[in-house]
């Protein structure tokens, strides 16, 4: 895994004060714009214990995730890392029957899965996208909203990626970015695998977005909103 030293982030435009101390001697700073995680996930039966575990819902919030996103009928969204589905039933009742979901996932089988779960949940609106790792496939000015729970620190080369989504967003569209804080929690990837909130901000800004908002009520993940600039 490639790391860099602190001067790094400072490239990126974020003020040494605003860069977390680490932890420890052996905490590492993660290249800007590459992925700190890369993992398989072919093994939906695996993933459906881990994704759509019986108490995410109390600290994962959905329906209030979703309610501060101020989603309408007819709107589009992305759910982009969108995995076993686990947004796609809210996500799908906010848009209402003239909107759509697009569930975005790069492994074949996940794709597969959110299919067979809309179909069973009756979320017509709810369509499965095949992606592929650098690029999303999403039509040209269609979405209203990409949502990325989880899946940001999976992404490589951030930089090229969010500067090709401005493409997809409709006027007026945004990104919002939910991931992990960093530290040991009860819930969540490995420590080394997190990014901090502030080189999220860095990234994105370096991609030419603005963070319009943040929410602090998720007790293990932070939430960040942009437009593009």
């Amino acid at each position: 895994m490639k790391v860099v030293v602190l001067g790094a982030l400072l490239l990126l435009g974020v003020p040494q004060s605003a860069v977390p101390a680490p932890a420890d001697q052996s905490a590492k700073t993660h290249e800007p714009f590459e992925a700190t995680s890369h993992r398989r996930f072919d093994d939906v039966e695996h993933w459906k214990e881990v994704f759509d575990a019986p108490g995410r819902a109390e600290w994962q919030k959905p329906e209030e995730v979703i309610g501060v996103l101020g989603l309408e009928a007819g709107m589009v969204v992305a759910d982009l890392g969108a995995g076993t589905g686990y947004f796609s039933p809210h996500l799908s009742k906010a848009v209402g029957k003239t909107g759509a979901v697009l569930a975005v996932e790069t492994e074949p089988n996940l794709v597969a899965y959110l299919r067979e779960r809309a179909e069973a949940e009756g979320t017509a609106n709810v369509v499965p996208v095949l992606a592929s790792s650098d690029n999303p496939r999403l039509p040209h000015a269609s979405v209203d909203l990409v949502l990325i729970v989880d899946t940001f620190h999976h992404i490589d080369d951030r930089l090229t990626y969010f500067r090709s989504m401005k493409q997809v967003l409709r006027q007026g569209g945004r990104v919002a970015i939910v991931d992990w804080r960093e530290g040991k929690l009860p819930e969540g990837p490995a420590p080394d695998h997190k990014l901090a909130p502030e080189a999220v901000v860095a990234e994105m800004r370096s991609a030419g977005y603005d963070l319009v908002r943040e929410h602090d009520f998720l007790p293990y993940q932070y939430f960040l909103v942009f437009r593009p600039g």
